[in-house]
């Protein structure tokens, strides 16, 4: 086992989208999703600083595969800011789906960023949407706050964790991915490509472990 953590007043946590609809049970539900929720409660007791986003998208959105004929979930399409992957209806704005897994525990998050309310597009990242310019605001309220170093975990470890790290590591910050608390969704071997994508960018990706 390595070294334990030193958390500090500079330090993050950024959960991503742990929703309903992202669990067992979901309309698009990562392997295991909800296995995530009890590392992440452990780990965010010793944060100071805890920002949760929330997936919250229309049910007209431009990437849910139904608003498209003869498209089913998973094609992909091509729109003016790139290729995007037509996904099942989820987290829908209002619904069960899109809300906080019941199990996580909220009470130490200071902020929660919603993405995806624009009905033109996507939106991964907790920092950007899938333009890369269109701000959520999270940039800002780190920099604001003076934080430094951004710990990322939930879900999806190969898209929407994946988009928030690069984007934090692009914007500066120190970033470490927390590998076991995510998990991933896995299309075409995007698994393996996150993980190369970490290396040649300078993210850590390390353990739960290192909290206890």
């Amino acid at each position: 086992m390595g070294p334990v953590m030193k958390i500090s007043d500079r330090d993050v946590l950024l959960v991503i989208d742990v929703q309903n609809d992202f669990c067992s049970g979901g309309a698009l539900a990562v392997p295991g999703g909800e296995k995530v929720v009890p590392a992440i409660n452990r780990i965010a007791k010793k944060f100071a600083n805890v920002v949760l986003t929330q997936d919250w998208h229309p049910r007209d959105h431009v990437s849910f595969a139904p608003n498209h004929a003869g498209k089913q979930p998973f094609q992909t399409i091509e729109l003016d800011y790139g290729t995007q992957v037509l996904w099942p209806a989820h987290c829908v704005q209002g619904t069960p789906g899109a809300e906080f897994h019941g199990d996580l525990d909220l009470t130490g998050a200071s902020m929660v960023v919603r993405k995806g309310f624009r009905r033109g597009i996507d939106s991964y990242s907790a920092l950007f949407e899938n333009d890369h310019r269109t701000p959520t605001g999270l940039l800002g309220y780190l920099r604001e706050r003076e934080l430094k170093t951004v710990f990322v975990a939930g879900l999806a470890l190969d898209f929407c964790v994946r988009f928030s790290a690069e984007d934090a590591r692009k914007a500066g910050f120190e970033v470490a991915v927390i590998e076991d608390a995510c998990r991933g969704i896995d299309l075409d071997g995007s698994v393996a490509a996150t993980h190369r994508s970490f290396e040649e960018r300078g993210i850590s990706v390390i353990s739960f472990e290192a909290f206890l």
